[in-house]
């Protein structure tokens, strides 16, 4: 099945509840020939309506976290761990909610092999749920931020701040961890860029400037 074969029945799934509210199935943007993707939890509100990812107030904050790393949203691909919107419709009105564990395996069947197209070399989660979806389920956010993990789809992954969670802490006075998201973008697309040449990605062989990536 080619990418946009892929795309188009993922488009169409109705595998879970999320389908029957779903506006757009938000399956992802940017460059699939990407050595670094960028993986968060799942769509909200303004995704949903839109069919991209990260493009509210959190998403603008991860475009001007992109762009203070070097980068832009053209050189890499991001997406998430579950296409559709979950949310709670009980008081009539819909409130984003993290996804169920049953939602969010019934998405794997699209970014599993979605992943396995793109080949990166580096997967970035954007915030815990995305890294206990890929990288170990009793992962520590603020703990484990900014290292390098085995990973089953990429040849590693590093983990970072939701930019929701910055906004929220933001409030409280200081940058709410911003800083750290800027460092951690910059440094997974280093290590996308020198995994990708022949000699480090073909043996293996440790990073210059970072010992503790662990390649798979």
């Amino acid at each position: 099945m080619t990418f946009d074969e892929l795309k188009a029945t993922a488009e169409r799934c109705t595998s879970c509840s999320l389908s029957q509210r779903r506006t757009h199935v938000v399956f992802g943007e940017g460059n699939i020939h990407s050595p670094l993707v960028l993986v968060g939890e799942g769509p909200g509100d303004n995704e949903d309506k839109l069919g991209r990812p990260f493009v509210g107030r959190a998403g603008k904050l991860l475009d001007q976290a992109i762009e203070e790393a070097g980068l832009t949203r053209a050189q890499i691909y991001i997406t998430n761990t579950v296409k559709c919107r979950a949310a709670d419709w009980s008081s009539g009105k819909p409130v984003n909610r993290p996804p169920t564990d049953e939602e969010t395996l019934a998405c794997r069947q699209w970014l599993v092999p979605q992943l396995g197209l793109i080949q990166p070399k580096v997967i970035l989660c954007i915030g815990a749920p995305s890294a206990k979806n890929l990288i170990r389920k009793n992962f520590k956010i603020t703990q484990e931020r900014g290292k390098y993990f085995p990973c089953e789809y990429a040849k590693t992954a590093i983990a970072t701040l939701h930019p929701s969670y910055i906004l929220r802490a933001m409030n409280m006075g200081g940058d709410g961890g911003y800083s750290l998201l800027v460092q951690d973008i910059a440094k997974a697309h280093e290590a996308a860029v020198r995994l990708s040449t022949p000699k480090v990605g073909a043996t293996g062989q440790e990073l210059a400037g970072a010992p503790d990536l662990p390649v798979c």
